[in-house]
């Protein structure tokens, strides 16, 4: 926990100073408890300037587990919880205040392997989940579209929504598409679903921050996730076919 907390810190004070510097954050790492610290830090920019901003969270995993609710003490399942002031308080009030973000201005898509507590937290928490199935029936586009709509008109009297926090788990992707993670589940987003999710947040204009996770080059292919990784950056950012 001790050293958990520490890069937590270190993280989010160079998230928050590369927003300040008017950049996109974008951060790169291994497993996904890094996004305690990003979305610290992108949470502590917001609440300076007395702004309200969301979090779009790509996930196989609900990554909203407590100490009391894991069954592997893992860390890197509580980070969505953490962020909504939920778990431990070492982690919870990381640059004293917590939540970080409002629960009614998150999104959880691309859902498919949850705990059974899981479940509960996820109904009892207020964010707005997306499961694969919902995904399937309703397309990329028109699940993205319903999320950014709840964001904004999450309560009557909400401020406006200024900016995104994207945190992407490369599990979210199917294996097959993207095998280099250390918690694969089957079923997941294709390429192309991936890169359209992103590529529609961008459009938006308003993406201040990211965070791809979770690849685990010792798995990967032929550097397979690696370079896909690469490409996510570059939708993410903009980067359109024509």
């Amino acid at each position: 926990m001790p050293e958990i907390g520490q890069v937590s810190l270190a993280v989010a004070q160079a998230v928050e100073e590369a927003m300040a510097a008017g950049t996109i954050a974008i951060t790169l790492g291994g497993d996904h408890s890094l996004a305690i610290g990003s979305i610290a830090g992108a949470a502590n920019y917001y609440r300076k300037q007395k702004e309200e901003f969301g979090v779009v969270w790509f996930d196989a995993h609900g990554d909203i587990n407590t100490p009391q609710s894991s069954q592997s003490g893992n860390v890197h399942g509580m980070p969505f919880a953490i962020s909504l002031g939920i778990g431990d308080e070492r982690l919870t009030h990381l640059l004293g205040f917590a939540p970080k973000v409002q629960a009614s201005r998150c999104a959880l898509i691309g859902i498919r392997d949850l705990d059974q507590e899981e479940i509960r937290l996820i109904a009892d928490s207020g964010i707005n989940p997306f499961t694969m199935r919902d995904i399937d029936e309703k397309g990329m586009g028109g699940v993205i579209r319903e999320a950014l709509a709840g964001m904004r008109h999450s309560t009557k009297d909400a401020k406006p929504l200024r900016g995104l926090h994207v945190s992407f788990d490369l599990d979210v992707i199917d294996p097959d598409v993207a095998p280099g993670v250390s918690t694969e589940s089957r079923g997941g987003l294709s390429y192309r679903e991936s890169h359209h999710a992103l590529e529609l947040l961008a459009d938006t204009g308003m993406v201040a921050s990211c965070d791809i996770v979770e690849l685990n080059p010792a798995r990967d292919l032929r550097n397979q996730t690696a370079e896909l990784a690469v490409d996510l950056v570059q939708s993410i950012l903009g980067k359109n076919i024509l």
